[in-house]
């Protein structure tokens, strides 16, 4: 039966979107015989794609590493996921799903992403102890690294970002972003194209946060130099690392 054009897209843009995920794997050293690595599901496209690359990178011999996918639910957060399908997206994936609810206290009076970030890895960090994970995994991609770098240095007045590989002081515990060599729109673009399913409800604050002025700088830089996102990717390498800010 002769392909589609649109199937032959798929498989075109799926196999670049795989060959950067094993560069990056193979360059920064992501992931090793006998890992066993947490994925945090959030339901966007980011985090869905991670599963799906991990799940199938798992099914190769070498290395041998086990993978195992968490959504953490927070109590007093509107946005959600269909819970049904992250379950049938990560079985597709031959992947073991978890969900931990969480929440964050009435005595808590800090930024709400603030809160709704730490308490989030909070329960990450728990789940992974609990089930012996070596490692966690994010769904941060290039323009993740690229806009904190940006909002750290507009906002925090200090040079650092986000790093692919990141060996947690307090445990033993990496923290791992797959897809840091992949763009944004070439994740949105493969979700759409794969029917990846939305979020039930977004983030009321996803787009009036600094992050998303810092997107619309992105872009704006990129009139001026189509590579922007490498060039200051490539200034990374020589930066230390941080922690995602909050948003302002």
């Amino acid at each position: 039966m002769q392909r589609t054009e649109e199937e032959i897209e798929l498989i075109r843009l799926r196999a670049r979107l795989t060959k950067r995920f094993h560069k990056a794997c193979a360059d920064y050293g992501l992931i090793a015989d006998g890992d066993h690595i947490l994925v945090g599901v959030s339901g966007g496209k980011d985090s869905l794609a991670l599963v799906e690359f991990l799940g199938k990178r798992a099914q190769v011999y070498v290395p041998r590493f086990k993978v195992t996918a968490v959504y953490v639910r927070l109590k007093e957060r509107s946005y959600q996921s269909d819970i049904a399908y992250l379950q049938r997206f990560c079985a597709g994936a031959r992947v073991p799903f978890i969900v931990r609810d969480t929440e964050i206290g009435a005595e808590e009076k800090k930024d709400p992403c603030f809160l709704c970030s730490w308490y989030r890895r909070k329960a990450l960090f728990d789940v992974a102890q609990e089930l012996g994970c070596n490692k966690i995994a994010l769904g941060h991609h290039k323009d993740d690294i690229v806009e904190t770098l940006l909002m750290n240095l507009i906002f925090q007045g200090s040079i650092g970002t986000i790093p692919p590989l990141l060996q947690m002081e307090k445990m033993p515990i990496q923290m791992i972003r797959p897809l840091c060599l992949i763009e944004e729109k070439e994740i949105a673009d493969y979700a759409e194209r794969s029917g990846y399913a939305k979020q039930v409800k977004l983030c009321p604050l996803e787009k009036v946060s600094s992050r998303a002025e810092v997107k619309q700088l992105v872009k704006q830089l990129e009139a001026l130099n189509p590579d922007v996102r490498d060039s200051i990717l490539s200034a990374t390498e020589n930066i230390k690392p941080t922690y995602l800010p909050k948003r302002l």
